[in-house]
């Protein structure tokens, strides 16, 4: 049975994503709407818009539009937003890079998204450039502030007009951000316009926010989380963001103190933190009514740990990159959270719950893969129609790769993974790309890798290896963190006399999961 949200229908506008973000006019033209809380720099709704114009123009000049790409590889900074919506407003696409990126795999993101021009930031230069140049498709790379030896990002801009662009927001893709899928190598997700302005107000519907918040985000703008429920979300409740490069407790906390900050959105280490550490009793968090941890499942113990310790409710939402990202929440408004619930689909989306193995939809209770269709849902995979046809019904239903079920309170929860996917921190880690770092190594002939429990992380990723000369643990380590980010690095390593695989030749990775909890149970 398909499950329609309980709430109405939403009127999504026909709107392209800048103008429906800044639809305040220039109400809050002299509001901050950025503010770095680490060196105090801070940005103002109205020059944040005429950054944004000011790039847009000037990307205009250089023939840059529809069709084409600007990638940004920096943390969050006050200049994030207009460099994001510069790009909205020639009707190109912005892909967004994880600064802990290796060269390597920022180089086959540049290269598969064909990006044009490269901004980064200064200390990431020398990063940037050799990405760039192994990409063979970047023009420029340009810092923000500027460099020895490198364009400052603002020389990208003009005081020219802004270009009339005629933008279909159900076609034309703004946000190009990469995703491993429910498997295998990343892929850029295709995000329309109507995508991020659909779920900017689903996400309105359950989370209500006011113009007189701080929000605080150190989620990073690159991660869909950050990129909508913080930034456009925050930007078009005319809100404050209080930044952050990077998390650190202490800085959190005292922003959080400071500001008088009502909610908080988290990720379930970060929960975790309020929950034990000790460190939170230093600081006055009486203003904090709201905690939202999304992007990997949250336990019901440290959620009510939390909410007792902070005095606050702790909720959670759920959603994919694909689905950008928001397809359930626990609203802010309910009296009483119910542990583990990500909450009730939000408006305009439908979600059955099926059968994986026979395709069979399933009723309350059961036990199921999670199907999502709703305006949210992305246009495709960047130039990857089988893996869009893959995840995508000819019902227009996304394919979720995750297990839960529907209670009968038309709450859902999520109790695993079908998809093969690691999720450290939120952060997607795709075992494939592992796999194909590990077999490059001369010693090593075979290597399968799982996701095992970390009460920090989540999940962390563990290597099955097949040697044809032996290592030492360490070495195997070692060799994959020199090529991959940081939070894609083993863990642990085991070694095996042979992958258990299917004849087909398909990894059989819950035998090894399966081994896996037989060894932590001994």
């Amino acid at each position: 049975m398909i499950h329609a949200s309980p709430y109405p229908d939403l009127d999504i506008p026909d709107s392209a994503l800048t103008p429906f973000i800044f639809h305040h006019g220039a109400r809050l033209d002299d509001k901050p709407a950025i503010i770095d809380v680490l060196n105090g720099r801070s940005l103002t709704y109205a020059e944040v818009l005429d950054g944004a114009n000011r790039l847009a123009a000037g990307l205009a000049e250089r023939g840059f539009g529809k069709g084409q790409v600007l990638a940004i590889l920096a943390p969050n900074v006050p200049e994030y937003p207009a460099a994001f919506h510069g790009v909205a407003l020639t009707g190109g696409a912005i892909t967004t890079l994880n600064p802990t990126y290796t060269a390597e795999e920022i180089a086959f993101q540049l290269k598969d998204s064909g990006a044009r021009f490269l901004v980064t930031i200064p200390d990431l230069v020398d990063k940037a450039r050799e990405a760039a140049d192994a990409s063979g498709v970047v023009e420029d790379v340009l810092a923000i502030g500027g460099g020895p030896g490198v364009a400052a990002f603002d020389t990208l801009m003009s005081d020219g007009p802004v270009p009339e662009i005629a933008i279909n927001p159900a076609e034309d893709v703004v946000a190009l951000p990469y995703s491993s899928g429910t498997t295998g190598f990343s892929k850029g997700v295709m995000l329309t316009h109507r995508n991020l302005v659909a779920n900017v107000l689903q996400i309105e519907n359950g989370q209500h926010i006011s113009e007189d918040e701080g929000i605080i985000a150190f989620l990073p703008f690159f991660h869909i989380y950050g990129m909508q429920v913080l930034m456009n979300h925050a930007l078009h409740k005319g809100a404050t963001i209080l930044s952050m490069p990077r998390f650190d407790l202490e800085p959190f906390l005292r922003t959080a103190q400071d500001h008088r900050v009502k909610r908080l959105f988290l990720v379930p280490p970060v929960v975790i933190a309020l929950a034990k550490h000790p460190m939170v009793d230093q600081f006055d968090l009486s203003s904090v009514e709201i905690a939202f941890s999304g992007a990997a499942p949250l336990d019901a113990e440290t959620a009510e740990t939390a909410a007792r310790r902070v005095g606050c409710k702790v909720m959670q939402g759920y959603g994919l990159t694909e689905t950008g990202p928001v397809t359930h929440l626990v609203p802010d408004t309910v009296d009483v959270v119910q542990p583990g619930s990500i909450g009730p689909s939000v408006p305009n989306t439908e979600v059955k719950v099926v059968d994986p193995d026979t395709g069979t939809e399933l009723g309350v209770g059961d036990d199921g893969e999670i199907w999502i269709r709703g305006p949210q849902v992305m246009k495709g995979y960047l130039n990857n129609d089988e893996a869009t046809r893959g995840c995508i019904d000819d019902d227009g239903f996304f394919h979720s790769g995750d297990i839960g079920h529907v209670d009968e309170q038309g709450e859902f929860h999520i109790v695993d993974r079908l998809k093969e996917l690691i999720k450290v921190k939120g952060f997607q880690v795709a075992p494939a790309e592992l796999e194909a770092v590990l077999i490059t190594h001369p010693s090593i002939a075979d290597a399968a890798v799982i996701g095992i429990p970390d009460a920090e992380s989540g999940e962390v990723p563990k290597a099955f290896v097949v040697f044809k000369e032996p290592m030492e643990e360490a070495a195997v380590k070692a060799y994959v963190a020199e090529k991959v980010a940081h939070y894609k690095q083993l863990r642990a390593v085991e070694v095996l006399d042979e992958i258990p695989k299917s004849a087909s030749g398909k990894i059989l990775r819950r035998l090894l999961r399966d081994r896996e909890k037989a060894t932590a149970a001994t």
